[in-house]
């Protein structure tokens, strides 16, 4: 379903070389931690902390550091002008960022709290370009650069341009960079649970090392991230040091082996905050291959839906004021947008997604009307369309919509999903099976698809294999259970 969002932190380092040439260069820091992004469910917990302790520790190891919490578009945008105004030739430059991150033309983006990521362009328009940065502090001079990367989570961004999370890109680095990523190429983890994630744990532990050169710190932090995660979290690494380099100075001795107290935050005041959106999810377990879609999957099945039983309970939606949805950020920009121009198909659309993720689903579906009208083509309105109707029971209007999307655009995922979901809630458990196998098919790690297949088996009488889909979706996504009672499907 299109609505719903599946972002990402960045977490960048570089580090100081006991080397006699880089011995007396200056060391620059610039450390970020972005936890309120207002398009998250909740605040992710782990990032100020994080960023916290890793300023502390690199002040203790002499880089004169700058750190920002929860930063917008153009904070971020001050502080890398301030860190590149810094660098002399032969300097020490190390960017750590801790928020949401997403994977664009194969490059990889920080992502800024108050970011407005609706299509796979908004990305590169309102996020900061690893490449770039690297690029311009080399530009700059700087003898040492690294960027440690703790930005592979789940966000709340890429399910509305993508259906799925896609990780953190390679980067093509200037000579003289170490790079980390705190999972794998195009893997994405889950949050912890705890207040500080298990990639900066394991960094501090090691950089407090002494005798260390840097790659050695990076190495071994990788190998204790993989041993802690039990093998589900494995770092990536990319060096191309000339030099050899230590976090720790040379002669300054070694460092204490718990973290010091979160000093009191100085950061930026962050954006207000949205109404929640589903949070991230725990990394995937690997689900057993659907079968092959019935040849019936990608025809339209309104003939099959009969006509509404007697009225069952309503889904209840979420239905918050006029006055709390106008002071969102998003919508006040979107609808200063369509008062200028209220014709703006494209302002309409994303204003319908702001509304149907915030359970404002009659306001949703009166935005997707009149995108519709102004463009009546508009398959990921057709899309979105049958899933806010589906949720508040609509059904009939909704299988219309999902059939029309699906014949504009064959074997279009986001469709499949939702009009599984339209002939789950219908009772027709064969089409809501050969529809989520369809999905499957295209995309095996589709969790809401797994999910409502399992659902719709154990309907059919299939209560084994239903568990198995079910089990498997729960461990991928712990919050799906309450997705789906939240459409009104148990």
């Amino acid at each position: 379903m299109k609505i719903r969002l599946a972002l990402l932190l960045t977490l960048f380092f570089s580090v100081a070389s006991v080397a006699p040439s880089f011995a007396a260069g200056e060391r620059y820091a610039l450390v970020i931690g972005n936890a309120k992004y207002p398009d998250a469910e909740a605040p992710l917990k782990e990032p100020i902390n994080d960023a916290r302790d890793i300023a502390e520790e690199l002040k203790r190891d002499g880089f004169n550091v700058d750190i920002g919490e929860n930063l917008t578009g153009e904070q971020m945008r001050r502080a890398f002008e301030r860190l590149y105004g810094k660098i002399k030739p032969g300097s020490v430059a190390l960017i750590f960022f801790s928020g949401f991150g997403v994977q664009s033309s194969r490059q990889s983006y920080m992502i800024p709290v108050d970011a407005q990521i609706w299509t796979e362009p908004d990305v590169r328009r309102d996020g900061f370009s690893l490449e770039t940065v690297l690029g311009e502090i080399n530009s700059r001079g700087a003898g040492v650069k690294i960027a440690l990367i703790d930005a592979s989570r789940r966000n709340p961004f890429e399910r509305r341009f993508r259906s799925f999370s896609a990780g953190l890109a390679p980067v093509i680095a200037p000579n003289g960079t170490l790079v980390m990523y705190s999972a794998a190429l195009s893997s994405v983890v889950s949050d912890n649970g705890s207040d500080r994630s298990l990639f900066v744990k394991e960094l501090l532990k090691e950089i407090r090392t002494p005798d260390l050169m840097a790659e050695e710190t990076l190495n071994r932090t990788r190998v204790g991230v993989t041993r802690a995660s039990r093998q589900e979290q494995v770092p990536w690494i990319s060096s191309s040091l000339a030099e050899d380099f230590s976090f720790i100075p040379s002669g300054s001795g070694p460092r204490p082996t718990t973290p010091p107290p979160p000093p009191v935050a100085t950061a930026p005041t962050p954006p207000p905050a949205a109404a929640p959106t589903p949070a991230p999810a725990p990394a995937p377990v690997a689900a057993p291959a659907p079968p092959s879609p019935p040849p019936a999957a990608s025809k339209p099945v309104e003939a099959a839906i009969p006509p509404p039983p007697p009225p069952a309970k309503p889904v209840e939606s979420p239905s918050p004021t006029v006055l709390a949805l106008a002071d969102d950020p998003t919508i006040k920009s979107l609808t200063t947008k369509l008062n200028d121009n209220p014709d703006d198909a494209a302002a309409l659309y994303r204003r319908g997604q702001v509304y149907a993720s915030k359970g404002a689903y009659e306001l949703a579906i009166k935005d997707f009307n009149n995108s519709l009208r102004l463009n009546p083509k508009d398959v990921e309105a057709f899309n979105n369309r049958c899933w806010a109707r589906t949720v508040i029971g609509d059904l009939q209007a909704a299988l219309k919509d999902c059939n029309e999307a699906l014949r504009l655009r064959p074997n279009f995922v986001d469709a499949l999903d939702s009009r599984g979901l339209v002939n789950l809630k219908s009772g027709q458990n064969k089409n809501a099976i050969a529809d989520f196998d369809a999905a499957l098919k295209i995309n095996p790690r589709l969790t809401s698809s797994l999910y409502g297949r399992g659902l719709a088996k154990k309907r059919n009488g299939s209560i084994s294999e239903g568990d198995l889909d079910i089990n498997n979706a729960k461990a991928m996504d712990p919050n799906i259970v309450k997705e789906f009672a939240d459409y009104g499907v148990q």
